[in-house]
């Protein structure tokens, strides 16, 4: 019994690709291209939470990499471990956006332009997430407030108590402090334990308490905004 040859109008259609059940050698190659992540986040690690929901969020081919939080204590650390960082994945990916403000940082602009890096905008977080107008207005009614994050609440202890060694030097408190009059937490997903915590420092301190529900911000929208801007350029 001879094989079954197929018709040439069979073969031509599979060897097209016309039928939707196979791909040619080419669609396939694309397809494993686009399955690696061509974007690269480097973000703060107090941002990190936040910044790996809004990719899921919007279902970016995003890899993520953060640098530690605690950095803020020393911050040259940061731009030192960006530089690093940044020399050590280069060419890696087609576009390394970094999630950082500005945070006290020695020139991170000027890191970030040695390797052609896009930054997020933004002097600090606090900004990024009660957005540029309000948190003017915020400053303007009142110079002397300190802001809690979602981050920085549940790493109090650490990052604040002892990372000014207050644990050992409580008497520094108000050398830190004695200008601060008021403190709001800019909250990303606030529990009643967390709000809790945060009038329970407030009221440790002798400050006003303010809790607003901020979620993401404006650190989502200027993502966004970095994302398509990445889109329209490559269309």
């Amino acid at each position: 019994m001879k094989p079954k040859i197929p018709s040439q109008a069979y073969r031509q259609k599979h060897i097209n690709g016309q039928n939707s059940k196979f791909k040619t050698c080419t669609e396939c190659n694309r397809s494993a291209h686009n399955l690696k992540p061509q974007t690269l986040f480097i973000a703060c690690g107090a941002l990190a939470k936040e910044t790996k929901e809004i990719i899921d969020k919007h279902g970016w081919a995003v890899q993520l990499k953060a640098l530690p939080a605690l950095h803020h204590m020393t911050p040259d650390r940061i731009t030192a471990d960006l530089d690093k960082m940044l020399t050590q994945i280069k060419d890696e990916y087609e576009r390394v956006i970094v999630v950082y403000g500005e945070c006290g940082t020695t020139d991170i602009d000027t890191v970030l332009a040695k390797h052609n890096v896009a930054r997020v905008s933004g002097p600090h977080c606090y900004e990024m997430y009660g957005g540029e107008v309000h948190f003017a207005q915020m400053m303007e009614e009142e110079l002397g407030t300190f802001f809690l994050t979602d981050w920085l609440l549940r790493a109090y202890e650490k990052a604040v108590v002892n990372g000014l060694g207050l644990d050992k030097r409580p008497e520094l408190a108000p050398m830190y402090f004695g200008n601060y009059r008021r403190l709001i937490y800019l909250s990303q997903s606030p529990t009643p334990k967390l709000i809790a915590k945060a009038q329970a420092i407030a009221d440790s301190m002798g400050w006003e308490f303010e809790h607003r529900n901020v979620g993401y911000g404006e650190l989502e929208t200027r993502l966004v905004d970095l994302m398509t801007e990445k889109e329209t350029c490559t269309d």
